[in-house]
């Protein structure tokens, strides 16, 4: 039987609540650089950083106070710029829709 009810659906716990567990111990990290820029009304964070798992980008947009985090492993920075090379180059060759 496939119940509809979301206490059910999500083990006891109300719809869009998440269980995060205890919480993680904070890994210490070092900033090898880290670089802040305002576009229209979002400020990104890119800080390059260590930790005893190894080196990183983590990209921190900010709007308003509301961050959002995405981290890059340093090994697949060179494939991250290729791609984001691939997109800039057809945002440049594609003019904008009018609407």
């Amino acid at each position: 039987m496939i119940s509809n009810d979301p206490m059910e659906q999500h083990g006891n716990r109300p719809h869009g609540e998440r269980f995060h567990g205890p919480p993680k111990p904070p890994v210490n990290e070092d900033t090898i650089k880290s670089v802040k820029i305002q576009i229209e009304r979002k400020t990104f964070v890119l800080a390059l950083k260590e930790n005893p798992r190894g080196r990183f980008l983590r990209i921190t947009e900010d709007v308003g106070g509301r961050r959002d985090t995405i981290i890059i492993p340093a090994p697949g920075l060179e494939e991250f710029r290729a791609v984001l090379d691939e997109i800039i180059q057809t945002a440049a060759e594609t003019p904008p829709k009018a609407e």
